[in-house]
């Protein structure tokens, strides 16, 4: 299981080659919760605010609030909704506004690989987009996300305060109405490298850079992202 998850992490990491590809430099703001309301049970929460390219303003908002069930201290599962706003700022003509809802379920299973923490994370999504036009439609992705925390003062058991490096990659294939979007099983996929630090078993503070390569119908776009992400645990 743990040499297929590094040869999934390498091989997702290579991407999508093309020569039509479009460079993009943006900002993300990431926040994410969770608490526990019993021994099974939790609230989850993340919300992102996104910029535009060259953080010309803030482009896209995403709130995703769901219900974990604790299967035990290494596996859980999770369903939610998510509202994502995207404002499309344009020269001589109105802003347009589009929302995309989603319903997801997902499941994180987590270990130790050598002096590493390790989680992944398998999420399937139902996505109802909302068009310029006023028309929606529907389609389902799926996610796959794996993600390596390595503390820096050593071997540890419990990383319960610390400095820490994180690396993580997560793929993203269309499942189910890919001609409605991209008509490519590859929608997209994003690497991200980063330092933080663990204030406590409650609070992480990290800032990284992401590259998001998303695969389009004539162009491809590869986004490089300078994110700053607060972890809260509760």
């Amino acid at each position: 299981m743990k040499k297929l998850a590094l040869s999934l992490l390498l091989f997702m990491a290579i991407g999508k080659i093309s020569a039509q590809t479009n460079i993009q430099n943006s900002g993300w703001l990431f926040l994410l919760n969770s608490t526990k309301i019993s021994e099974k049970w939790g609230l989850h929460l993340d919300v992102q605010a996104r910029s535009s390219d060259n953080w010309e303003y803030v482009r896209n908002v995403l709130v995703r609030p769901g219900i974990t069930y604790f299967i035990n201290n290494r596996n859980n599962v999770t369903v939610g909704y998510l509202l994502a706003t995207t404002k499309t700022e344009l020269t001589g003509a109105p802003d347009v506004n589009t929302n995309e809802h989603r319903i997801w379920q997902q499941y994180i299973f987590t270990h130790k690989l050598k002096s590493s923490f390790v989680a992944h994370r398998a999420r399937l999504e139902q996505r109802f987009i909302e068009q310029t036009n006023g028309d929606e439609i529907f389609a389902q992705r799926f996610r796959y996300f794996v993600r390596l925390m390595q503390p820096l003062q050593g071997r540890v058991e419990v990383f319960s305060k610390g400095p820490f490096v994180a690396l993580q990659n997560e793929v993203f294939l269309n499942i189910q109405n890919k001609e409605l979007l991209n008509d490519s099983l590859f929608d997209q996929n994003r690497l991200y490298i980063a330092g933080g630090y663990r204030f406590s078993k409650h609070i992480d503070l990290e800032a990284g850079y992401l590259n998001q390569y998303t695969n389009g119908i004539a162009r491809n776009t590869s986004n490089r992202v300078a994110q700053l992400a607060l972890y809260t645990r509760f």
